[in-house]
């Protein structure tokens, strides 16, 4: 069994036998992009398994060992993770806790804090928490992201987004019901077979590659005749994206006759490391780190023109915006140093939605989340009196909100829905 090994702080570190031996238990929140994620882990010889259940019980189990006052995230995150260490599948000393710690004023830099009070309060003390982090909070002997890693996650989630684009634009058509899932899944062990071989990640062969996807996507047998009405997702980010935090939202909707249409993950890689050199901007500070953060932002952004130009190679897909429509879109609405939470990205994301046909959009709010209550809800008034033909309702989302009250209002929306093709 590894020794336990604390830092000076008293911290429990991941040691590098830990990293031999152990399980690291991660949540879920984009069920493809995260899948490759934990591959591309696996690649470099960590153990991972992804926690997918979504039952009503790892909300009392969040109530249980987080104050109820605490964002509903973080009580999702937490609860899960309990419920998943007290099932009995895993052996308790031979497991550690993935979580991504971001920096910044979001819940997301506190999880790994509250996680570790909910372990000693469940007498799992000796349970490390490893955090995921490329702003050097936390460091651990047997975890790291050196370069190559980043670059194949980084590369990982630009797949990911075409993958998820693809999915929502056949999946509610397809004759054959489960096709554009397989697809998927079938897609995700060659790009990781390929990662693993060193292959797929320069942008000419993700060009190709990407290309081949799209083209793959159209032998999927459709129904004749797409007109379902397309209604968009945003929010909080994991309340938009995480079947767990929204309730299965994206299935609720494809069972409602509705095409999803959910903004990629891309857009807010980009919009955080754009953060860094904005505050340069708007605060002073060190031009050395704005030259870095533009330098990686240049980068994404290129990988993420390959996608779009991917998906313009296949007529029958729709293409999804650039950040710099987003930049655009936002101006006279929100200025570029409102970032806490989603910050202008979340009304950005619904405005590009509205200029590209999506009018119908459910804003996701989570309880516990002040900024993006003002950027989601708190800006609905003055996108309806701009664009009267936009449909958005805002629905939240915290322990005490039942799940028919949720799709009820969600179904008046639908009611009015528009069909634009």
């Amino acid at each position: 069994m590894a020794k336990l090994v604390y830092d000076k702080n008293g911290r429990l570190l991941f040691t590098r036998e830990m990293k031999r031996e152990y399980t690291l238990l991660m949540p879920q929140m984009l069920p493809v992009t995260f899948t490759m994620m934990k591959k591309v882990f696996e690649l470099y010889g960590y153990k991972i398994e992804m926690l997918v259940t979504t039952h009503r019980g790892i909300v009392e189990t969040g109530l249980k060992y987080v104050h109820n006052d605490t964002c509903y995230p973080a009580l999702l995150v937490i609860g899960q993770l309990l419920e998943a260490i007290n099932s009995g599948k895993y052996d308790k000393r031979k497991i550690a806790l993935l979580i991504s710690q971001t920096g910044g004023g979001c819940r997301a830099s506190n999880y790994i804090h509250l996680l570790r009070k909910a372990l000693e309060k469940a007498g799992l003390p000796y349970i490390p928490v490893v955090s995921v982090n490329l702003s050097g909070l936390e460091r651990n002997p047997g975890f790291g992201l050196p370069l190559p890693v980043i670059r194949r996650l980084a590369v990982g989630m630009i797949y990911g987004d075409l993958i998820v684009w693809l999915v929502n634009q056949c999946k509610p058509y397809e004759r054959a019901i489960g096709a554009s899932d397989a697809l998927a899944a079938l897609w995700i062990d060659r790009l990781v077979e390929l990662f693993g071989a060193g292959r797929g990640l320069r942008k000419k062969e993700m060009r190709r590659h990407m290309e081949d996807i799209a083209a793959d996507f159209t032998k999927i047998e459709l129904e004749s005749g797409r007109c379902k009405p397309r209604v968009g997702i945003v929010g909080e980010i994991y309340v938009k994206y995480a079947p767990l935090g929204n309730n299965g939202l994206e299935q609720f909707l494809l069972d409602e006759g509705c095409e999803p249409v959910v903004p990629g993950l891309t857009d807010f890689m980009i919009f955080k490391i754009n953060n860094r050199a904005v505050d340069v901007d708007l605060y002073r500070g060190n031009r050395l780190k704005k030259l870095v953060a533009s330098v990686f932002q240049k980068y994404i952004e290129g990988l993420q023109r390959e996608m779009i130009e991917a998906v313009k190679t296949q007529p029958q897909f729709r293409p999804m915006g650039s950040f710099s429509d987003l930049q655009r879109f936002i101006r006279g609405y929100l200025g570029y140093g409102n970032k806490m939470g989603e910050g202008w990205l979340l009304t950005a994301e619904m405005l590009e939605l509205i200029h590209t046909g999506t009018n119908n959009i459910v804003c996701t709010q989570p309880f516990g989340c002040l900024p993006n209550h003002v950027v989601g809800k708190g800006m609905i008034r003055r996108l309806k009196d701009d664009y009267p033909h936009s449909n958005i309702v805002a629905i939240d989302y915290d322990p005490g909100a039942t799940k028919i009250n949720q799709e009820n209002r969600i179904k008046l929306m639908i009611a009015n829905a528009s069909v634009e093709r």
